[in-house]
């Protein structure tokens, strides 16, 4: 078992309440080969979930700094700070790592559109299995 694997394994113990140094985590996120983790954001009014990105170990930091999501784009290498071009920023306002620490879950304040379509989601085409079809669930605005 690696040792991130078993680190997170311990927190499962752990008291509710119970802490560990911030750094003393990051360095032990399990990153893929690449050396990014899925960074799930969610509107923290709502619930409904926004959209799925990327982040390495540099954009992580910046984002926890900063409080403005930051992604790593792997289409473009490059940081991608959420509103920088569009205006339709995404404040932190809470952030969990899951249980074996190889996923984020991030809570923000979205301001207008999280999709690059402007829409106000990614998730807006929706499978129907008994119809073997997909629909578009909202429009562009």
């Amino acid at each position: 078992m690696a040792a991130s694997n078993e680190f997170f394994l311990a927190l499962e113990s752990e008291a509710t309440g119970s802490s560990r140094p911030l750094q003393r985590v990051l360095d032990q996120i399990p990153f893929n080969e690449q050396g990014l983790i899925p960074a799930i954001a969610q509107d923290d009014v709502n619930g409904d979930v926004l959209m799925l990105a990327w982040m390495n170990r540099a954009a992580l930091e910046k984002t926890i700094r900063t409080g403005v999501m930051t992604y790593w784009s792997r289409s473009r290498e490059a940081f991608w700070v959420k509103g920088e071009s569009s205006g339709h920023f995404q404040r932190v306002q809470s952030m969990a790592l899951d249980c074996d620490g190889d996923t984020l879950l991030c809570k923000v304040i979205q301001e207008g559109a999280a999709c690059h379509t402007g829409r106000r989601d990614c998730f807006y085409l929706n499978i129907d299995r008994e119809s073997d079809t997909v629909s578009v669930t909202c429009d562009k605005p």
